[in-house]
């Protein structure tokens, strides 16, 4: 990358990383981190939508390259995977860590280590999968990797439902936003999603996701460093909404930005109960996906 320095690398150096972070986890004490505003104590073992303690869970991380080109290049990505969820899909492919909280505690100093351990293995990045409900954690964890050396850029990997307060706070520490925007439909997210306002809300947080970071950059070798990665599941019977969520990164975002249109959806966990979320898609459904992106004038597709 081109002299990239990352961001949480100079608010380290001014001091203001560590403030943030403990700011952000004093908020753990009435949570308000993610748009569920549940008002629970976690540190004192209640738990809200999420169901997560206070403390980190995770399932495991690796060298991932099973991510996005940009992201995996040559190392692969430092994919670490957190346990729990602020979402409920009933078609989730990870729902053993994200609906049953699978996974092990981990403290904000071994998640540092884990963070080094990955720089070591030479990845490009230190992809942060499903956050949302830990980026107060996640913040000092950085602070910690910070003080021992990491110096790769930051992914932060969202099912999108983020509160504004949230992305806020973490301004100048997230190199690289990757939401996946599931719906363009409020009504299709609280029945699939088990949310209110999902459209509402991810609307909102990628324009703050844009504002902070913009378009994706890329270096000589075609690795991102910076900016803004949208995915979108292509489901069944456009569940998802397409042409919808295409509409709004193409009009309210950037028809610069970069676009993962998906066409791995196959039914899981609670999926068979849904039809038509009992079947993979077709080759026309994700045709016509493909198709109205270049319509809009997005031209960044990886698929």
């Amino acid at each position: 990358m081109p002299d990239y320095i990352p961001g949480y690398i100079k608010l380290y150096k001014k001091g203001e990383l560590k403030k943030r972070a403990d700011e952000a986890l004093k908020r753990l004490e009435n949570c308000d981190i993610c748009p569920h505003n549940c008002r629970v104590d976690r540190t004192k073992g209640e738990r809200g939508r999420c169901g997560a303690p206070s403390n980190l869970i995770i399932s495991g991380f690796h060298r991932h390259f099973g991510e996005e080109k940009v992201l995996v290049g040559d190392r692969g990505s430092g994919t670490i995977f957190f346990s729990n969820c602020n979402l409920s899909c009933v078609f989730c492919q990870n729902c053993d860590i994200s609906c049953y909280g699978e996974g092990y505690e981990i403290s904000e100093k071994k998640l540092a280590d884990v963070m080094i351990r990955l720089q070591r293995y030479g990845c490009h990045n230190i992809n942060l999968v499903s956050p949302s409900h830990y980026w107060p954690n996640i913040m000092m964890a950085v602070y910690y990797a910070a003080l021992k050396g990491l110096n790769i850029p930051i992914v932060y990997n969202t099912g999108g439902y983020d509160a504004l307060s949230a992305l806020k706070s973490l301004d100048g520490i997230i190199d690289i936003y990757m939401p996946d925007i599931k719906f363009s439909d409020d009504k299709m997210g609280e029945k699939y999603a088990g949310v209110k306002g999902y459209f509402s809300v991810t609307k909102k947080a990628v324009k703050e996701m844009y504002r902070q970071t913009g378009d994706l950059k890329v270096d000589k070798r075609g690795i991102a460093y910076r900016g803004l990665l949208v995915r979108h599941l292509i489901l069944p019977d456009d569940i998802s909404g397409t042409k919808g969520v295409l509409e709004f990164i193409a009009n309210d975002i950037s028809k610069n930005t970069y676009v993962n249109l998906m066409d791995q959806y196959y039914p899981a966990h609670r999926a068979e109960d849904y039809p038509p979320l009992n079947r993979r898609i077709t080759a026309n459904e994700f045709q016509r996906a493909v198709e109205t992106a270049a319509k809009l004038g997005l031209t960044r597709l990886e698929k």
